[in-house]
């Protein structure tokens, strides 16, 4: 790589950053906008002579644990952070915002998927947990005791066998997506706890996690079986979210005036009612 780029990124994101708005007292005549290098280095642990030398380009081989520490001494969000490893040669360790995003749904995310009443929206994470979901994913969804987790939902509800049609296929392609997931983060504890967690009550979930059969998202029609409604055949779209490393957002759709698509209405129109009947709380 050619010039300081590294160099001039922390430069200008030292300028950007105020004293206030890192919690430190300004003191002196301030000749330029933004942290002094001294402060940086006091914010990131680490010797200011070592701070210098990175910014003017003479130390060119930082590690990663100093990156993690400018990153947060510069208030650096993940698309920041990840450049600022990007420019030192590195590839950056998402795990810690994969983990800060796990639970997190936006509002602006669920009041999008509101804006579907017509066909079921929800998201997920690597793992497979549910994080959010819209009224007609909570319709589609209502034959399992709780709808945590497509993996738990799959092996361990006895409702996955009658609500997959195909439920050896749904199995093996849910195996094969946490495999994938197991590769973004082999030492993420939540996939760990969840792996021993099937592997103990599933022996069909302990067989294929076994085969190591790795798979993403596919485009497959998902052939489905609501006790409410009958056969359902949906296919979906999965987008992936930008300020959640690891979060897409699934969207089922039925074939417009197919037999699922008049199911799924009767399935929204059937959940509202059940809703509006249930005794305020």
């Amino acid at each position: 790589m050619t010039g300081n780029h590294l160099g001039e990124f922390l430069r200008a994101r030292r300028a950007h950053l105020r004293p206030e708005d890192v919690g430190m007292a300004s003191y002196g005549t301030r000749r330029v906008a933004g942290l002094r290098r001294e402060e940086v280095a006091v914010l990131a642990g680490m010797n200011a002579d070592y701070y210098t030398r990175l910014e003017q380009g003479r130390e060119r081989n930082p590690s990663g644990q100093v990156l993690d520490a400018l990153g947060r001494a510069l208030r650096l969000d993940a698309d920041a952070r990840a450049h600022l490893f990007r420019l030192a040669g590195i590839a950056p360790d998402e795990r810690p915002f994969r983990q800060a995003a796990r639970e997190q749904v936006g509002p602006a995310l669920r009041q999008l998927m509101d804006g579907y009443p017509h066909t079921p929206a929800f998201v997920m994470n690597r793992t497979l947990d549910i994080l959010a979901t819209n009224a007609l994913a909570d319709a589609l969804y209502s034959p399992f005791e709780q709808a945590d987790n497509l993996a738990r939902m799959t092996f361990l509800d006895p409702a996955g066998r009658r609500f997959y049609t195909d439920w050896d296929r749904a199995a093996q392609a849910t195996v094969a997506n946490l495999r994938q997931a197991a590769g973004f983060d082999p030492d993420d504890p939540h996939l760990a706890e969840l792996v021993r967690d099937l592997t103990e009550r599933s022996a069909d979930f302990a067989r294929l996690w076994n085969a190591h059969t790795v798979r993403g998202k596919t485009q497959d029609a998902k052939h489905l079986l609501h006790p409410d409604v009958g056969p359902l055949t949906l296919t979906y779209q999965a987008f992936d979210v930008r300020d959640a490393p690891g979060q897409q957002l699934v969207i089922y759709h039925a074939e417009p005036g197919s037999d699922s698509a008049q199911a799924l209405n009767l399935l929204g129109s059937i959940h509202a009612t059940h809703r509006q009947s249930e005794p305020h709380r």
